[in-house]
C-alpha cells in the first residue's frame, strides 16, 4: 500500500468517526433560569458550568452541550426537545 493511500485511508476513517454534538440555540421563550435548569437536570453538570453554558446560549446564540455518538447526541436533542428548547445535532467540525 502506498503512502498516499494509507493516508487517504486514515483521513476517511477520521471524517467516519468525527464525533458528533448537541447545540442548544437561543429562544425568545425560555427563561434564563429554566434552561440552566435543564442542563443540570439533563446533563448533571454543577449549577455554574449550567449558568456558563445558558449565557453562552443567551450572548452567542448558540453552545454546545453534550459530544458523542450521533445516536447519543439524537437522543439528546429528543430530550432537549422535550423540555421545550430549541437543540440541533451536527458533526463536531473542530477535527
Amino acid at each position: 500500500m502506498a503512502k498516499t493511500d494509507v493516508k487517504e485511508e486514515l483521513n476517511i476513517d477520521l471524517l467516519l468517526n468525527k464525533p458528533w454534538v448537541t447545540i442548544v440555540w437561543d429562544d425568545p421563550v425560555n427563561l434564563m433560569s429554566y434552561v440552566t435548569y435543564v442542563f443540570i437536570k439533563l446533563f448533571g453538570v454543577s449549577s455554574e458550568k449550567a449558568h456558563e453554558l445558558m449565557m453562552k446560549v443567551h450572548t452567542e446564540g448558540r453552545a454546545v452541550v453534550s459530544s458523542g455518538s450521533r445516536e447519543e447526541m439524537e437522543r439528546d436533542v429528543q430530550r432537549l426537545h422535550e423540555h421545550g428548547l430549541w437543540a440541533t445535532l451536527q458533526r463536531d467540525d473542530k477535527i
